[in-house]
């Protein structure tokens, strides 16, 4: 029986910590449709954080790719000052993503609602 209380404990603090998690990523990163994130990429600095191999088989024409794995260690190729629109494929690791630069003091977040499989714009691949 006390195993059951702790397994349920344990449940209900898993769903508590990610709500929390949700409710509080809404407050700096801005989701936005295929229609907003086109009316405001180019100016912005456009990233892909997927990995390289799924970069080089296609991405949004003019992203950088840096990949979510390296992004703690390639953080100053990306400037604070400027809008930071990011995108995966799904929308997972851009959401991770712009925690990590969050936590790192940038303000200006947007990523990409479905991520690059719900993209229909221009892409370019290798």
């Amino acid at each position: 029986m006390e195993a059951l209380y702790f397994i349920l404990i344990a449940i209900g603090v898993f769903i508590a910590y990610a709500l929390f998690n949700y409710f509080a990523q809404r407050r700096y990163l801005k989701t936005l449709t295929e229609e907003e994130f086109k009316a405001g990429y180019r100016k912005a600095q456009l990233i892909d954080v997927r990995e390289p191999n799924e970069f080089d088989a296609g991405h949004i024409l003019g992203a950088r790719n840096i990949p979510v794995s390296q992004l703690k260690m390639r953080m100053k190729e990306i400037r604070p000052d400027k809008p930071v629109y990011l995108y995966c494929q799904s929308g997972t690791r851009s959401s991770r993503a712009a925690q990590m630069l969050h936590r790192k003091g940038y303000q200006d977040l947007s990523h990409l609602k479905g991520g690059f499989k719900k993209w229909a714009g221009k892409i370019k691949s290798k």
